[in-house]
């Protein structure tokens, strides 16, 4: 029984688990937009609205907090430039998962994780 276990598996070992969120999170921050499955955005979601949360303190410890997690410099620098000034009037929920269906290839539930001030360029 998983009574108490949060956070889901998705198939794979901790590590990977963790560099692919990461991973993903980044690019949710850095393109505004990801297409993804489902499991893997209810996820994703959590990560990227404690960085926001974090980036909104805007000091050295809370750059550092989300370097460590996101591992990139550049995505760093537009998390905390672009990303959490636009979203300072918002206290939470800063991503929506908006449904597209079941994927071709597999029927997985395909679905976009977005930043809900993404605009379509």
């Amino acid at each position: 029984m998983r009574h108490a276990k949060r956070g889901r598996k998705l198939g794979r070992d901790s590590a990977h688990r963790r560099a692919m969120l990461a991973t993903m999170a980044g690019q949710v921050i850095q393109h505004g937009r990801i297409k993804t499955t489902g499991p893997k955005a209810k996820e994703i979601r959590g990560l990227v609205d404690r960085l926001i949360t974090v980036a909104k303190k805007d000091d050295l410890h809370a750059r550092r907090q989300a370097a460590a997690v996101l591992k990139d410099k550049t995505i760093v620098r537009k998390l905390f430039e672009d990303v959490a000034p636009d979203l300072d009037d918002r206290n939470s929920g800063y991503t929506r998962i908006l449904k597209l269906g079941p994927r071709l290839g597999d029927g997985a539930e395909a679905v976009y994780l977005e930043l809900v001030n993404y605009t379509i360029e």
